[in-house]
């Protein structure tokens, strides 16, 4: 093909790609300029029913859903999942990829609300079209798996039925396992993929008052992930966290649990901002941990300090009204991109990025 078809195409991949490594490397300014780019490209090139545009909004949905953006990053999840359904019909790889994604989406733009019924239906649209198509072991399932687990358990906490919940948590447990089972196939114990799967298994265990055997799974988690990414990344916070919850709800060890929700909400603040949304968890368990040991003082300070959270993400949700017009891009020259981007500081300055799962509701 002539030079003039292929540089839309190459400009566009490499666009893409950049994109989702500044989102790993929380990159977030370069990352949303870069996708932004990917999306206003294929738009342009190729038009609003075509599957490479379909493909950039997967990546605008991933943004979206690391710098907060929640209820845009769902509708952008949901415009893709329309297009692909058109492209390629229901029984399509592609097409469950979008149903995953979208239903992870959906369970944390509705976990504060329990109603999990449409993230639910995504999840197991998408694990039927991945096990008609794909070898048991594959690692699709896995993930899949995973996020169905993340709904059922939530769903099962809200039951009041206890045969049925038994059944759910059974069921998230049989899922979880089966990822964790792969992912230590795949990639071995000392990964990140690996500890988030122990992460999930301590939440679920938490939740099934197996209480020993959650504390034996976050502590593998946290272990995981510092001796790879050192005591200050956001994935360590995010386990340390998990397990403050563990000793503050279940366990009654209020002042380990004081320490690590501390140490969380410092991590969490430092690379995120005051208004990023894992810090309510760590707050509201920070209160009930001075209520219990009576610290008063404290009690107060950081019911003041809620309050302020608050105002903070009233007014970010307020920011993302215009959910309906999040694919809007920004249409550069690759000269005015390679400029921007190079005027941008190496590590972004942007302030939030969504936790794999939030750590408790209520």
């Amino acid at each position: 093909p002539p030079r003039s078809t292929l540089f839309p195409y190459t400009t566009l991949f490499r666009s893409r790609q950049a994109s989702k490594a500044c989102v790993v490397k929380r990159e977030f300014s370069k990352a949303e300029m870069l996708v932004k780019q990917a999306v206003c490209l294929a738009k342009n090139q190729y038009g609003p029913t075509h599957a490479k545009y379909a493909d950039c909004l997967i990546d605008y949905g991933f943004y979206l859903l690391n710098v907060d953006c929640i209820a845009a990053s769902m509708q952008v999840y949901k415009n893709a999942l329309d297009v692909r359904l058109e492209c390629f019909g229901k029984e399509n790889l592609q097409v469950a990829v979008a149903h995953e994604d979208l239903a992870y989406a959906t369970y944390v733009n509705e976990y504060s609300t329990g109603k999990f019924g449409e993230a639910r239906k995504h999840a197991q649209a998408s694990l039927a079209i991945l096990s008609r198509h794909l070898p048991k072991s594959h690692l699709l399932l896995a993930s899949s798996k995973r996020v169905l687990a993340l709904i059922l358990e939530e769903i099962a906490i809200d039951n009041q039925d206890r045969g049925a919940e038994q059944r759910l948590l059974h069921e998230a447990e049989e899922l979880h396992l089966f990822a964790l089972e792969l992912a230590i196939q795949s990639f071995g114990e000392s990964n990140v993929q690996t500890a988030k799967h122990y992460g999930n298994l301590g939440r679920l265990y938490q939740t099934m008052h197996r209480y020993d055997e959650a504390e034996k799974m976050h502590l593998k988690a946290i272990q995981i992930k510092e001796s790879l990414l050192g005591l200050e990344d956001y994935e360590v916070a995010l386990s340390v966290g998990h397990l403050a919850s563990l000793y503050n709800y279940d366990m009654e060890q209020y002042h380990k649990a004081e320490e690590l929700y501390l140490r969380s909400i410092k991590i969490g603040r430092q690379l995120f901002g005051p208004s990023y949304s894992g810090l309510e968890y760590d707050y509201r368990g920070l209160i009930q941990v001075y209520q219990m040991t009576t610290n008063f003082e404290r009690f107060i300070e950081f019911t003041q300090v809620l309050q302020e959270w608050k105002v903070l993400r009233d007014e970010k949700d307020a920011e993302q009204g215009g959910a309906d017009t999040v694919d809007e891009g920004s249409n550069l020259s690759l000269a005015d991109l390679i400029k921007n981007l190079s005027a941008l500081p190496e590590v972004s300055s942007a302030s939030k990025v969504l936790p794999e799962q939030p750590t408790t509701r209520g």
